[in-house]
């Protein structure tokens, strides 16, 4: 089969819940970065996927799964807050498939979470070293890479509703999602010219093992449905999807854009 390009995401090693005590959904809630990678390769792109070290296991099974739908993937180990890690990431993914046509740029962490008065320094440190370096560094590396192919190219970054709307007790994760926006559309200007799109998407309440952390999942289900006026919880293929859209050869006239997809918790 003939593929639509290399896509390559980030922060793709996230498992799915090993025990559903409360399902809400069909099937069962993965990382927003698996679900993207797995569906891209639906989509008919060969898909290479990062996470750090502790999530290699879960990385290979994925990369199986991509396999099993006929798309080449390969396993790439960096920790993208790390300049050198990620230039030597896109380095290997054009080595092994031979260029870079997506950059998914979905790694992330969540917390702390706490009021601002009690946030130490190395905790805002790791939060915006993950969430705004990283995708800095991916976008950074993508570009010198999708300019030197000469044929464009989608970037796509991870924003938060935290990114549209300052939440207390996440002040440092609000600002680094905020940050991601800013390089969004600082980026999309700079690349325009290459013919390469640079857009974000903003989820609110997802199903993930990030969004439930150590609470009581029951609760926090009900949490993040009522933030939405549908008074629903997005799942990682309602992600997928939208990232699907920007990857695609129809989202050409759309740049610059940090979409919300969050079941109407923010109005842009």
């Amino acid at each position: 089969m003939s593929s639509k390009g290399i896509a390559l995401v980030t922060g793709a090693g996230k498992n799915t819940f090993p025990i559903l005590t409360l399902s809400l959904i069909s099937p069962p809630a993965q990382g927003i970065g698996r679900g993207v990678a797995l569906r891209l390769a639906e989509d008919g792109f060969e898909v290479a996927v990062n996470d750090v070290a502790a999530n290699s296991a879960n990385l290979d099974s994925l990369v199986a799964e991509i396999k099993q739908k006929g798309r080449e993937s390969s396993k790439h180990i960096a920790d993208v807050s790390q300049d050198e890690q990620v230039k030597v990431m896109v380095e290997e993914v054009v080595k092994q498939h031979g260029s870079l046509d997506v950059m998914v740029a979905n790694a992330g962490i969540l917390g702390p979470e706490g009021p601002l008065t009690e946030i130490s320094a190395e905790q805002y440190d790791r939060v915006m070293s993950v969430n705004a370096r990283g995708p800095f560094f991916c976008y950074k590396y993508a570009g010198i890479q999708m300019i030197k192919q000469g044929r464009g190219g989608r970037m796509i970054g991870a924003s938060s509703l935290a990114g549209k709307r300052g939440i207390g007790p996440l002040t440092a994760y609000s600002m680094s999602k905020f940050a991601v926006r800013g390089l969004t559309q600082a980026a999309a200007q700079e690349f325009a010219p290459h013919g390469i799109t640079v857009n974000a998407y903003a989820p609110g309440g997802i199903d993930t093992p990030m969004m439930i952390g150590n609470r009581d999942r029951t609760e926090r289900m009900e949490e993040a449905k009522q933030m939405s006026p549908l008074k629903l919880v997005g799942v990682p293929a309602d992600i997928a999807s939208l990232v699907s859209f920007l990857a695609s050869a129809e989202s050409r006239f759309i740049t610059g854009q940090t979409m919300s997809i969050d079941g109407g918790a923010f109005f842009d």
